[in-house]
This record gives C-alpha cells, structure tokens and sequence, in this order.
C-alpha cells in the first residue's frame, strides 16, 4: 500500500476531514489533500520545522481540564513558582534549561505517583 493510501485509510477510519488532519499536524488542507493522491510526499525536515501542535487542544480531549483550567487557575503564581524552582535547579546544579524542566516532571510525576 501507498503512502498516500495510507494516509487517505487512516484519516478515514478516524472519521476526519482532510482540514482536521491538516490542523493537527499543522499543514494546509490543500497539502493532505497532495500527500493522498502522491501529487507530493511529506518533507518530513520541513515539517518538523513547520509543525505547530498545539498540544494542550490536543490533550483536552482527553483530559477535559486542560480546556478550563485558564479561566480557573492563577497561572502567574504557578509560573513564578517554577520559574524560580527552574532556576534553583540551573543555579545549584548548573543545568541547562532543558534538564531542568526534566527534573522537575520526573519530581511532579513521582510525587504524583505516590500519592496514587
């Protein structure tokens, strides 16, 4: 089977239109439609550049809080709190911003997991 047949199977055996796949992977309409008739095939380097996720939309279906928590939450405490526990982390232990924000989801997922 075909790239293209794939892509066209797949979108169609989750029900989607071809603009709910090209919103999800952040491509136009008119490029699904090109990648399932093999007019042209995904650069995958490009869309990796391109691809704008939005992942909390894509998580709120599964977990319906990602979708209200803004209008509920005082986000600006909780952004200062981990910004300051980001930069207790690079300060003391000299990491860099990505492994800081590593160590503090594997300290929020055990203590998560703890308290299970």
């Amino acid at each position: 089977m075909s790239l293209g047949n794939s892509l066209f199977d797949a979108r169609k055996k989750k029900g989607l239109s071809q603009e709910e796949v090209a919103e999800k992977l952040g491509v136009s309409r008119q490029t699904i439609s090109k990648w399932e008739t093999e007019e042209t095939v995904p650069d995958i380097y490009q869309a990796k550049k391109e691809a704008k996720i939005n992942w909390t939309n894509a998580w709120s279906r599964k977990y319906p809080v990602l979708a209200t928590y803004q209008q509920e939450v005082d986000i600006d405490r909780y952004e200062r709190q981990i910004r300051e526990m980001l930069t207790d982390l690079q300060v003391k232990y000299h990491y860099n911003n990505l492994d800081s924000m590593l160590v503090l989801k594997d300290i929020l997922y055990h203590e998560w997991k703890d308290k299970r």
